[in-house]
């Protein structure tokens, strides 16, 4: 049996196990531990994975930056500031037309920078908004489909999980990574402002607006957020900024790691002193910590059995010679990759697909080059998949951000939330397009940064 023959096998086999709802880490283990088995023919082969992945996936030191920052959104969401965030947004953008649908963008967009994760961003943020805006006579359309959009900016705005392991996975600068996804995360917020603007305009009934906030009310609730923009600026601004001024360009002020540690820190402090976080929220956020970073770990150890069976049978280098081989245009073989994304992000979380697609997508990328350097071109690949990959998460019919929202919005039929969704679907689309025509849009940080 060839190498390709076994890896189409182990592929069908994976994919049959989640159709019938293996867990993805269990799917991934098996599938790697019975095809290296079966390619090298030796059992011992697979046992020796469990002992040797297992030290050398979890020893590696770059993975403790996914329990901290894990931690920092768990107290941020025990310490109400998702609450926090949409009313600062709702006293500053109520009184205009959509004004409450602009401010859950903006509260999405502040909490997905602290969370780090686009179901958890949809899910808090939704258990707050939702009510707010249906109650000031928004139309369900609209008060469902900027939730489950918004729920996408988490993927994006550092600090974000799927990026620092796609960064791991790559072996990029994680920092690097954060300073390319900014500005396509300020893409995304912007791109649905407008497009709450737009559906206003369209439809006025459907998007209020609301009595303006006094001025006082409006300080005060901006007062209660500055602690949490502070510490996202200090996190951010710690591993992005130049705080050597003797040698411009030379030294940030911490590592990745250390800033992980630093923001979880400093949003426990903000708990305790100002959003009255107790011993049981802090163990409450200590243990969901603890299972996330299992269920993490878990799947990224069986992410390295099943890509240490495809190094077996070489499939990423024969498919990357075969799409050379083919003559295509690059562009062409990138956006059908793109759209194997669009179609996956609607069935498949986007961790699952990082980790199945990107061992073997990304020998093929770099073989075609796209005139850029290698790094340039494994950060600007790794942006476009994460926004391809939180497009299919609001992707009727089976987009998973939707059944999030559909689950806080019971009486709301999907249908209504399809519809709702459809113009953030349009404006994210635009942003893929911009962002393939013009990759500066994504590198232009990173060059700063050096």
């Amino acid at each position: 049996m060839t190498g390709l023959s076994a890896a189409g096998i182990g592929f069908a086999v994976l994919l049959g196990m989640l159709a019938l709802r293996v867990p993805i880490a269990a799917a991934m283990g098996l599938t790697g531990f019975f095809g290296t088995w079966m390619v090298i023919g030796a059992p011992a082969a697979g046992l020796s994975q469990l002992k040797t992945l297992s030290f050398d996936t979890f020893a590696s030191h770059s993975l403790s930056i996914i329990p901290m920052f894990l931690l920092m959104g768990q107290i941020a969401t025990r310490s109400g500031i998702s609450a926090a965030l949409y009313q600062a947004a709702a006293d500053w953008l109520g009184h205009r037309k959509g004004g409450l649908a602009m401010a859950t963008v903006g509260a999405s967009a502040g909490f997905g920078a602290i969370c780090g994760s686009s179901l958890a961003t949809a899910s808090t943020v939704g258990q707050v908004a939702l009510p707010e805006m249906r109650g000031r006579g928004y139309s369900d359309a609209l008060s469902t489909g900027v939730l489950a959009a918004g729920g996408t900016l988490g993927i994006l705005i550092p600090p974000s999980i799927v990026l620092v392991i796609y960064a791991i996975l790559t072996e990029q600068n994680i920092v690097k990574m954060f300073a390319a996804a900014l500005v396509p995360g300020l893409l995304a917020a912007l791109g649905y402002l407008l497009a709450v603007a737009v559906m206003a305009r369209l439809s006025p009934g459907a998007a209020p607006a609301t009595p303006p906030a006094p001025m006082a009310a409006r300080l005060r609730s901006l007062a209660r957020v500055w602690p949490a923009v502070a510490i996202f600026a200090l996190v951010m601004g710690g591993m992005i900024g130049d705080w050597n001024w003797a040698r411009p360009g030379t030294q940030a002020l911490f590592t990745p790691t250390e800033g992980a540690a630093v923001g979880a820190l400093a949003m426990l402090v903000y708990g305790v002193l100002f959003a009255g976080l107790r011993w049981k929220g802090l163990c409450e956020a200590v243990l969901e910590t603890a299972s996330a970073t299992g269920f993490i770990f878990l799947i990224l150890l069986g992410a390295q059995m099943f890509n240490t069976f495809l190094a077996y049978t070489q499939t990423p280098q024969a498919l990357a010679e075969w799409v050379g081989g083919l003559g295509l245009a690059p562009i062409l073989v990138l956006l059908a990759m793109l759209a194997f994304y669009l179609i996956l992000g609607c069935v498949m979380d986007s961790l699952s697909m990082i980790l199945l697609t990107v061992p073997v997508f990304f020998p093929i990328i770099e073989n075609l080059g796209f005139g850029m350097s290698p790094e340039e071109l494994a950060i600007w690949f790794g942006i476009l998949v994460l926004i391809v990959v939180e497009v299919g998460l609001i992707t009727p019919p089976v987009g998973l951000n939707l059944f999030i929202i559909n689950r806080l919005a019971k009486d709301v039929p999907l249908r209504v939330t399809y519809r709702g969704v459809v113009p953030f679907l349009i404006a994210d689309l635009l942003r893929v397009g911009l962002l393939l025509l013009v990759p500066g849009l994504t590198l232009w940080a990173v060059q700063l940064i050096g």
